[in-house]
């Protein structure tokens, strides 16, 4: 996997800055997007090699600016062979207290900002008959949970789209790997959205006893590496997936007695 090229969105920080790091130090050379840009620079600076990174300030509601940031991405070192979709928002509110509005904006970031950023790399990943996404769900994207309803529609959302393209897009041999991080030590419950739009600016328990995000970044590398389909990420808490599976009633007592906010 040595010498390729992959673009990272929310790579200034949480598990995007982690797998910035990581992919450098495997000899990619790495895009850096999110919408801070002096926050990007510090972890371009911070890598193993900053020489071989490229910083371009994205923000996913600029829908429009889309076109144009993938042709310079596509520049900055003449290929793309990755992309990971890594950029999004999470929640922490109650459906019955939530304005449309806020949905609205977890829907725009989360789903319409990464398929829209998808869909102006796709024509060079079909030109070049090779490519990858990395597609940062997360096991809310598997199953519903208390106070983070459109979030996990928004990851929901990502898993039928990306699907589809896998699917549509097989003898172009470009492959999709749907990662489902469970609880990641990260500031994303800080920044997740309350019922009037406000960022929580707090840390939720499970997520200060969670896995690192450089352990995670090593995991998201392994299931790019493989070319798995689907990956779960986390302790105890991806045994989720086998009970809404197998007992779908069981695990929904144990959502509703569980302590999640």
């Amino acid at each position: 996997m040595s010498k390729k090229v992959i673009w990272i969105t929310g790579a200034s920080s949480g598990i995007g800055e982690a797998s910035a790091y990581k992919f450098v130090k495997e000899g990619f050379f790495v895009i850096l997007s999110a919408r801070n840009q002096e926050a990007l620079e510090k972890v371009k600076s911070s890598s193993a090699h900053p020489e071989n990174c490229k910083v371009i300030p994205l923000d996913l509601l600029d829908q429009a600016s889309f076109k144009e940031k993938t042709k310079e991405a596509i520049a900055a070192f003449g290929h793309i062979d990755m992309m990971l979709h890594n950029g999004g928002i999470s929640q922490r509110s109650l459906i019955r207290e939530t304005p449309l509005a806020v949905d609205r904006k977890l829907m725009e970031v989360n789903f319409f900002g990464t398929v829209g950023l998808t869909k102006a790399l796709l024509p060079h990943f079909i030109a070049r008959k090779s490519g990858q996404f990395g597609v940062i769900s997360s096991l809310v994207g598997k199953f519903g949970s208390p106070f983070r309803s459109s979030y996990a529609a928004s990851k929901h959302a990502l898993h039928g789209f990306f699907e589809s393209l896998r699917l549509e897009h097989f003898d172009e041999n470009i492959a999709v790997t749907m990662i489902c991080p469970g609880f990641i030590k990260t500031d994303v419950s800080k920044n997740a959205l309350t019922a009037d739009g406000s960022p929580l600016n707090e840390m939720d328990k499970a997520q200060e006893n969670g896995m690192s995000a450089e352990d995670c970044a090593k995991e998201i590398f392994n299931a790019l590496k493989k070319k798995k389909e689907e990956v779960y990420i986390g302790g105890k808490e991806t045994m989720g997936i086998y009970l809404k599976r197998f007992v779908p009633a069981i695990f929904t007592k144990i959502l509703r007695k569980s302590e999640v906010r």
